[in-house]
């Protein structure tokens, strides 16, 4: 490492200078006295750098999760010791869970008070192992300039995923001439030619082939040459788990995706297929159905699983032709192949479509206020790249099932199943698009999780739309109580506050809907509001799901 002696700097600047020359532009956190020296440097970074003061580190840690799903970038959290960690690790394991790269940053005691149980004295390090593709910490301010580096090529080659760094609070505040470093480059695995030579020839054997398309690394060329290829070659393209957005909903080629409380003869169809190409998808527990559509470890089906991480392949399946590459590169030769004669599937893929249409369908019966038509009226009012960003519950299956995904980066959705998600994602967006029309759509239990950010989007100025579906419940949990123990509810009843009121007492826009004929004229009051909005929708507790009551 070069060092440079004409000018002193201390830890907190070369820090900040380091996630400069990686490309970072926005930080997401809660300030701490053991980073002081990083908030001040910030100030001499604005406005190329922008730190964004949250309310929680869980919620901040989610928006720096929901920022690198939308830019392809390591997001980056900053927050305090001990306690401050932990409330970030929440963020730490949906980046996990969803593949995104992450760089979660910890201020730490001094060296000299470690092994004493300081105050907030935690052995980071050992705590993120398990959760991070790495955690380490720094302990000499030369260090930073390689650390940062190399989290930065850890958080993104393989498979993405989170990384952590503590760095002590008197090494922020050490000196040190070091200079800065290159910045990582990204790792581009790509196909062979043997390997698109055996792909094409399994295709070509197929008499039901089915496409599977997820993960993250998907750039606006991908998805083009993706529909390109499924229209030259007559392939049904399904989403993994909260990947919707990869394909036009509204694409002849689309027969749906395999979500929570997905459809069941989707699944049955990924059962009958006779070959599987699985791009970017790890195949997980919601895509397979609890590994049943994809028989475990070996499959009924001819496998063809692409994926960046070469640890991902054969991990959990024996894919017939393993290739290990980045989504970019897949899809450029994927795009330079012969197309097949698909003649033999033609029916094959219009029943997949046709089955989808139909599980679009609201109910015929319905209460007044239909989830399910609430979103189909969300669909048409809403731009075509417009941002939807949900969490967890019971309600997103009406959202998965009803709502119509057209472009690339429009569906910001945590596959960990974490509450609060939806949100902090919702803020995330609108600060990195502030142009597109940006929703946050989540339960009153998750809302209720992430809410005192809502005080993040009203200090921004964020013009966004928070739909909280308020059952006055945990919906999924009671759902799964009257499978196990019917006429028994314990410990999912909520009291809730006036969502309305609680928007208002922040100066914003709060509206009740109670049925759904109500809701495109209060959705459009809420989008011509001054800054952020919060709707409503009293929801009737027995609707566990589209198709299930208590």
């Amino acid at each position: 490492m070069k060092l440079q002696t004409e000018k002193l700097r201390n830890g907190g600047q070369i820090l900040v200078a380091a996630l400069r020359v990686n490309g970072a532009d926005t930080i997401f956190g809660v300030p701490g006295e053991s980073a002081l020296p990083i908030f001040d440097a910030f100030l001499d970074e604005t406005p190329a750098l922008r730190f964004i003061v949250c309310r929680h580190e869980a919620n901040a840690c989610h928006m720096a999760e929901a920022d690198a799903k939308l830019t392809g970038r390591p997001g980056i959290c900053m927050a305090s010791r001990g306690p401050g960690a932990m409330h970030a690790s929440i963020g730490v394991h949906t980046a996990w869970q969803n593949s995104t790269p992450l760089l979660l940053i910890v201020g730490q005691a001094p060296r000299r008070h470690l092994g004493r149980e300081a105050f907030q004295e935690m052995d980071l390090v050992k705590a993120f192992a398990g959760s991070t593709k790495w955690s380490a910490e720094i302990n000499d301010p030369d260090l930073i300039p390689e650390y940062v580096a190399r989290a930065y090529q850890i958080a993104m080659h393989g498979r993405p995923g989170p990384v952590m760094l503590s760095v002590p609070e008197d090494v922020l505040s050490s000196m040190s001439p070091v200079s800065d470093v290159a910045p990582a480059r990204r790792l581009n695995p790509a196909p062979t030619t043997h390997d698109m030579s055996q792909l094409r020839d399994l295709l070509q054997a197929a008499q039901r082939p089915l496409m599977i398309v997820g993960g993250g690394g998907w750039t606006d060329a991908d998805v083009k040459s993706l529909a390109a290829f499924a229209h030259k070659n007559g392939m049904p393209v399904l989403a993994g788990f909260r990947c919707q957005d990869l394909l036009d909903n509204r694409d002849a080629h689309y027969i749906g995706d395999m979500s929570l409380g997905g459809s069941r003869p989707l699944a049955a169809r990924i059962s009958e297929a006779d070959f599987l190409l699985v791009v970017g998808d790890r195949l997980g527990e919601v895509t397979t159905r609890a590994y049943t559509s994809v028989r475990c470890p070996d499959p009924s089906q001819v496998l063809v699983h692409v994926h960046p991480g070469a640890e991902e392949l054969g991990r959990v399946y024996n894919p017939h032709l393993p290739i290990q590459s980045t989504v970019g590169a897949f899809m450029e030769a994927l795009g330079a192949l012969q197309p097949v004669d698909s003649s033999r599937w033609a029916s094959w893929l219009k029943d997949g479509r046709r089955a989808f249409l139909d599980f679009q369908q609201p109910e015929q019966t319905a209460p007044a206020l239909d989830l399910g038509r609430v979103i189909l009226r969300l669909r048409e009012a809403l731009p075509d790249n417009a941002i939807v960003a949900n969490g967890a519950g019971n309600c997103n299956i009406w959202l998965h099932r009803y709502f119509s995904y057209r472009q690339l980066g429009t569906q910001v959705a945590p596959q960990s199943g974490a509450m609060g998600y939806g949100l902090s994602a919702a803020i995330a967006a609108k600060l990195r698009h502030p142009e597109r029309t940006v929703v946050g759509f989540a339960g009153d239990g998750c809302f209720l999780m992430a809410s005192p950010d809502f005080a993040t989007a009203v200090h921004y100025g964020l013009k966004l739309v928070v739909i909280i579906a308020n059952n006055a419940m945990y919906g999924s949990i009671r759902m799964h109580q009257e499978r196990h123990f019917p006429g028994r509810p314990s410990g999912t009843s909520l009291t809730n506050p006036d969502f309305v009121q609680l928007a208002k007492s922040y100066g914003a826009f709060g509206e009740r809907v109670e049925s759904d004929a109500e809701f495109p004229a209060a959705f459009q009051r809420a989008l011509e509001s001054d800054g952020p909005a919060i709707i409503e929708l009293r929801l009737d507790p027995n609707q566990l799901t589209p198709d299930l009551s208590l």
